[in-house]
């Protein structure tokens, strides 16, 4: 009997939308306006290419395809279970055409021509003019195992879930037994190698696109072949982690013993090449494009680099990082009562805590500078402007979001008639916007610094400006992402969609739930330069020159 599947509507809008918003942050966002292409805004725009293509190869829920839990064995086909197309297919569709979808927008988001007269180019570019010949063949070698080793497990049969129970076997002990089962070798291997089989040409189809893509105006030949180069790199670098986490899902399927034979102890080896292949393609760096010797000389020794106040501001940027991954790295490891009081309000209690920790240090250090560097007798500066238009609309974007979550959860609450589960998010989001307050008046009433050079003064508060407004957007869309999917039923029930069993989250919130965090993952290690808005400043004032 042929399968029947029926693709649901959020399968087609979805990837139209994030297409669209994708796209606008590329062109609008990561491109400086009017500064066209140059080594370094081309490079950033490589860099956050490869970053959200990167985010978006995570195989994590598609792991246990072909697994069918113990415990529920009355209606194995519905739910998480991805054991039919229904569950399967969107698991793999999202990242492997994620990726690729993301790295082909990249290469249609540069900007347009300016000049009237185009220059033509007689020379025919081909794939292997710009392909990395090492990490090509890496990749291949790579495909080629996760091929081969899907399809042996194709070959390992069938197991059905045993509920997890006790056995005695004397007076005095008993054994636990159960596990979960799984379907044939065969319709798992059907569609990972469809998968691979996908990746593999819409990979091939990508390198086309860089290869053939225009060539960019305001560059010299070497440094677009360089920039087809990096591109390529990128991308051969995460489609050979995705096949490797192909390989992966396998091994999880294929590790898994028997119920009925007792054993429920089982170990997936195809995890360790899979991490090592992980870890070859984070260190596998690109090459870089070399910017105009005069840019390079400004940034080698920028003007008041060598200022104590730069160096404190500077050192204050590496202390933000030790104090987001403070709580996660005492609270697990030597105080887990931490974690157990942020737990007491969920995870939007643990983003408050890490919230909380980055101002006090932002609020400490500009205490600091004060006291060390500034003089009541020295004029105050305030910078033109803070930070730039990219970083105004990602923090207004934020804001809007987590509104938007909030009134819908709070409506799709009411609507179950269940409490308030957006309350804490709310609370604790406010919270953190209070927390803010004192770093910024603490940069806003500072005194000056004597001895300075011109603007210094003004580009040190602008950093530490642009640092809260970065801080308070990442936590605005991490509250947001938590409230979608920790209350993905409410929304369902907004949208008039009951998913069943009552247990099961609404896939569409979880999802749009798991890219709100990873986009706030990303406003938060975002360094200073990218949107600090300089290029409106002069041109040797220091808060242009200044990248932390």
């Amino acid at each position: 009997m042929p399968v029947q599947f029926e693709l649901p509507p959020m399968m087609l809008l979805g990837p139209l939308v994030a297409a669209v918003v994708l796209y606008l942050i590329l062109r609008w966002v990561v491109w400086e306006p009017k500064m066209g292409a140059s080594p370094e805004t081309v490079s950033q725009h490589a860099l956050w290419v490869g970053a959200i293509g990167w985010m978006a190869s995570s195989l994590q829920g598609a792991m246990n395809i072909g697994i069918i839990p113990a415990g529920r064995t009355t209606n194995p086909v519905i739910g998480p279970f991805l054991v039919t197309p229904e569950t399967m297919i969107p698991a793999l569709a999202w990242p492997i055409l994620g990726v690729l979808g993301i790295h082909a927008l990249g290469q249609v988001s540069y900007p347009r021509p300016k000049r009237l007269r185009r220059k033509a180019s007689l020379h025919v570019r081909k794939i292997r003019d710009f392909l990395p010949r090492p990490l090509a063949w890496t990749t291949l070698a790579i495909f080629a195992a996760a091929a081969v080793f899907i399809a042996w497990t194709g070959t390992l049969r069938a197991y059905a879930p045993l509920p997890y129970g006790s056995l005695g076997e004397d007076p005095e002990g008993f054994r636990t037994i159960g596990g979960d089962g799984r379907i044939a070798g065969i319709g798992l291997a059907a569609w990972l190698g469809t998968a691979l089989v996908v990746l593999a040409a819409g990979t091939w189809a990508v390198l086309l696109l860089i290869s053939r893509r225009r060539q960019l105006e305001q560059l010299t030949d070497h440094d677009n072949s360089m920039l087809r180069t990096i591109a390529m790199n990128r991308l051969l670098r995460t489609v050979a982690t995705v096949a490797s986490g192909l390989a992966i899902i396998a091994g999880n399927f294929a590790a898994r013993p028997d119920p009925a034979a007792g054993s429920m102890s089982w170990t997936n080896f195809a995890g360790i090449p899979g991490m090592a292949v992980l870890l070859a393609m984070l260190i596998w760096a690109p090459p870089k494009l070399a910017g105009p010797a005069g840019s390079k000389a400004r940034l080698a020794n920028p003007a008041g680099g060598s200022h104590p106040a730069t160096r404190l501001v500077v050192s204050i940027g590496a202390a933000l990082g030790v104090a987001a991954a403070l709580p996660l790295l005492v609270g697990v490891f030597f105080v887990p009562a931490i974690m157990g009081a942020a737990a007491g309000y969920g995870p939007p209690g643990f983003v408050a805590l890490v919230t909380l920790l980055v101002l006090l240090v932002l609020a400490a250090g500009e205490l600091l500078l004060g006291r060390n560097y500034s003089a009541p007798e020295e004029r105050r500066s305030w910078p033109r402007q803070p930070f730039g238009p990219a970083l105004l609309t990602t923090a207004i974007l934020a804001l809007l979001i987590f509104l938007a979550a909030l009134v819908v959860t709070a409506h799709g609450n009411s609507l179950l008639g269940q409490d308030g589960g957006w309350i804490p998010s709310a609370v604790l989001s406010a919270a953190g916007v209070a927390a803010a307050l004192p770093a910024f008046f603490a940069a806003r009433f500072r005194y000056g610094i004597p001895g300075a050079p011109p603007g210094l003064d003004g580009a040190l508060r602008a950093i530490t400006v642009y640092r809260i407004v970065r801080t308070l957007a990442a936590m605005l869309m991490a509250q947001a992402g938590l409230l979608l999917l920790a209350n993905s039923r409410a929304l369902a029930a907004v949208f008039g969609t009951s998913p069943a069993p009552p247990a099961i989250p609404w896939w569409p919130a979880s999802l749009a739930g798991a890219l709100l965090a990873a986009a706030a993952v990303v406003i938060a290690v975002i360094p200073v330069g990218k949107f600090a808005g300089s290029k409106r400043l002069p041109a040797r004032r220091p808060d242009q020159d200044l990248v932390t």
